[in-house]
């Protein structure tokens, strides 16, 4: 029988998991299902989904063993601020869009000295770049990045709550 401290963090780890699959998921149909390609600042935002996921299944599978309490909130509390970071990314990814901050250079692209002029038309029918600076989808008028925020707070909370292992 699980005592209620388990209960709290085996759930938390398992709704940080499972949200965080979802997110990454929907990340992906969108690029592969939809069309819609990811700019850089896209690929950054996603990287904390694919640490904090392992993470919190771990901690997941932990906590339902119930002999290693401990250790899944230890894995908790690093599974939050790895979602911290994630939100500290998309906020800055949010602000690009929005014209606050200044995005990387790698969202500008380069192209590579052309020969000639056809060279030159050649290379911008091929190169096609996807800014940083501009929303590619928006849901209820945010931004995915802007989502992406709000989502990583929420589930840098919740695996905050497990850490804690009561309500």
């Amino acid at each position: 029988m699980m005592t209620r401290s388990l209960n709290i963090t085996y759930f938390t780890a398992l709704i940080v998991t499972l949200g965080s699959l979802a997110i990454i998921s929907g990340a992906w149909f969108i690029e592969l299902g939809l069309g819609i390609k990811p700019c850089h600042l896209c690929l950054i935002g996603r990287l904390p989904h694919y640490f904090g996921i392992p993470v919190a299944a771990v901690a997941v599978i932990l906590a339902r063993s119930g002999t290693q309490l401990r250790l899944a909130r230890t894995l908790l509390v690093l599974a939050a601020a790895i979602f911290l970071v994630g939100t500290g990314i998309s906020v800055y990814h949010a602000g690009v869009e929005f014209g606050v901050f200044q995005g990387p250079t790698d969202c500008t692209g380069t192209l590579s000295q052309p020969e000639s002029v056809n060279d030159f038309l050649k290379q911008l029918d091929t190169v096609k770049i996807v800014r940083c600076d501009e929303v590619a989808m928006r849901i209820f008028g945010l931004s995915l990045a802007a989502w992406n925020a709000i989502i990583c707070f929420g589930l840098t909370f919740i695996a905050s709550l497990g850490a804690q292992g009561r309500r």
